[in-house]
């Protein structure tokens, strides 16, 4: 049998409550096949600094240097309650942007998809839909202006100022830009690259890499397009997209558009990954904390971001497509949750943990 060590962080706000739904999945993957999951929680995030006095506290690191895979919750509270937490300390600054650069994960996977069959989830037309939206995002995620020096303080004239650095080196570029590559091998063989050269010589550098690296790699025809362009063009016209690989910066702010043209970031997951197989596992959503204790948020993206776990990290390619099936298929049987859908909308309203069940017993009749 093969065993597994998994960190479950399991965060603040909604988290809890998903990453419930997403252990149930995990026990059924567990039960018919040749392998265990020891699944460990630790505290991370907002509530680990109110309870630990840190954000990302000593016994949750070593959990995760010593896990096979971390799956991580949505982190963070409302402002106010923020406020009450030193700026450093806080959850994106004192633990996810660290567990980020302790793992090396630069890259981040993030899927846009959504079948014609589900386009009425999506605030585009039908007729710009299609037959549906199916691309994937590649973000490099360790460099680029949120891991620059950053400085603050007042000026000669007086002034508060704000300095933050944008830094790449030829070899971070590489890397993202292998993995882009390779991604679109596997799938359509067109990669879209994303960038601002036009203004930013950090996307002049990343060019002149691209050029070097694409030559490894002649059967795939590269695009290039500038990132407000590719924000206009994934409204007007998404399905022309399969691979896009961006910096970290860009990245985080069109995988978000992404979850926007799919109706929610709740039907997004991700994957990041890293060397050595290190990787973690998130939502790309917030932690929604107005919607917190109400059994109401859809836990898609946490089952679907376990999915790409038992994919990328175990090689179960096949348990993770049964994962995918299963969940289209509560959406296709026309149940949905509060937070996706609402009243009058045609749909069945069902909770949180039903929907994780529902999504349990399709997997357990299609075993």
């Amino acid at each position: 049998m093969t065993k597994y060590k998994i960190a479950i962080l399991a965060g603040d706000g909604i988290g809890p409550e998903i990453m419930k739904e997403g252990v149930k999945v995990l026990k059924v993957i567990e039960e018919r096949n040749d392998v265990e999951f020891e699944m460990i929680e630790a505290p991370f995030g907002a509530g680990a600094w109110f309870s630990e006095g840190s954000s990302f506290p000593e016994a949750t690191k070593r959990l995760v240097d010593e896990a096979d895979a971390v799956v991580k919750g949505p982190i963070g509270l409302n402002h106010e309650e923020s406020k009450k937490i030193p700026v450093d300390q806080q959850p994106e600054r004192g633990a996810l942007l660290p567990m980020r650069k302790r793992l090396n994960t630069y890259a981040n996977f993030r899927p846009v998809y959504l079948p014609k069959s589900l386009g009425h989830f999506s605030p585009l037309k039908p007729e710009v839909i299609g037959d549906g939206i199916d691309m994937i995002m590649v973000r490099e995620l360790v460099g680029g202006l949120y891991f620059g020096e950053k400085e603050t303080g007042i000026n000669e004239s007086g002034k508060r100022y704000v300095r933050e650095v944008l830094e790449y080196d030829e070899d971070q570029i590489k890397n993202i830009l292998h993995q882009g590559f390779k991604l679109a091998q596997n799938r359509k063989k067109v990669l879209h690259n994303i960038h601002k050269s036009n203004v930013l010589k950090s996307s002049v550098l990343w060019n002149e890499v691209l050029d070097d690296v694409a030559t490894e790699y002649p059967d795939v025809e590269v695009v290039h397009t500038l990132v407000d362009a590719a924000a206009t063009a994934l409204c007007l016209n998404p399905g022309q997209f399969d691979v896009m690989v961006m910096e970290n910066m860009f990245g985080d702010i069109l995988s978000d558009q992404g979850g926007g043209i799919l109706g929610s970031l709740g039907l997004m997951p991700s994957a990041c990954l890293g060397e050595n197989g290190k990787a973690y596992y998130e939502p790309s959503h917030g932690s929604a904390p107005d919607i917190a204790g109400k059994n109401i948020a859809n836990p898609y993206s946490m089952i679907g971001s376990m999915a790409m776990m038992l994919e990328y990290s175990f090689g179960m390619v096949e348990e993770a497509r049964n994962v995918w099936d299963a969940m289209q298929s509560v959406f296709a049987a026309g149940y949905s949750t509060a937070d996706l859908s609402k009243p009058g909308s045609g749909v069945n309203m069902i909770s949180t943990d039903v929907f994780g069940d529902k999504v349990v017993e399709h997997l357990r009749a299609n075993a």
